[in-house]
């Protein structure tokens, strides 16, 4: 019970760093589901974040289509409600681009990243009891960042001011984690997040390592993610 309220106690903290940050154009929207998805998200902390783990898996930032819909990191809805049993209300953030609305479990869309690495933890573990034994998933940054036509923002394309700020608010939350839950490994998914770890970590007595992210937009990713996810995880000796 104690990790659960630590984990609880440090999104509720970045959160709160985090929303009342600004940031300037292109920039147009920024997505806070730790705030209006808030009741799913500590649903999946109280859930499946206690206890030590081995390996914790860490993406950039919400999607559209998954995270800035239910609050849970690669949220592919079908994956979140039906396999890590995890639901609750969501509201809706106070602007919304008009084509990236918030429509929380009734979202029609489907997350591919998450389809592909929930789908593949799914094969390999059977149950989420198996995986989240040793494994927790995470995001670096929690906020979903839109320009006016629509297009995801990424956090490594903010301006350096902007990112000074809020790397600094997610450097300090990755640690606090790492903290509670001393994992032996902290995996970056795609080359943002291993850097972002590899900085906030470099004191800490963990390994980082990096996966594939599972984007759509990834040629590699395209020709079969859950293979080189699993050969750079053996490769990295992560997994047996």
């Amino acid at each position: 019970m104690e990790a659960k309220n630590d984990l609880i106690a440090a999104a509720l903290q970045l959160r709160e760093r985090v929303d009342g940050l600004s940031f300037d154009a292109p920039v147009a929207y920024v997505y806070n589901p730790l705030v209006y998805a808030w009741a799913p998200h500590a649903r999946y902390l109280e859930r499946w974040g206690s206890g030590k783990k081995r390996v914790v898996f860490l993406g950039m930032n919400p999607g559209p289509w998954g995270m800035a819909q239910v609050g849970v990191p690669f949220g592919e809805i079908r994956y979140v409600r039906d396999w890590l049993e995890v639901s609750g209300p969501v509201e809706r953030p106070a602007r919304q681009h008009p084509d990236r609305p918030v429509h929380g479990f009734d979202c029609e869309r489907s997350e591919v990243s998450g389809r592909r690495l929930w789908g593949y933890f799914s094969r390999r573990f059977g149950t989420p009891g198996a995986f989240f034994q040793e494994h927790f998933v995470a995001n670096y940054c929690p906020l979903m960042f839109a320009e006016e036509t629509g297009k995801n923002r990424t956090p490594d394309k903010l301006h350096a001011a902007e990112q000074q700020d809020l790397f600094s608010a997610c450097d300090d939350h990755l640690r606090r984690m790492v903290e509670i839950q001393r994992p032996q490994w902290v995996i970056g998914v795609g080359t943002f997040a291993a850097e972002r770890a590899r900085h906030a970590l470099e004191d800490q007595n963990v390994r980082v390592g990096r996966v594939l992210h599972p984007s759509p937009a990834s040629p590699a990713a395209n020709r079969g993610w859950a293979q080189a996810a699993e050969r750079e995880l053996r490769e990295q000796g992560v997994i047996a």
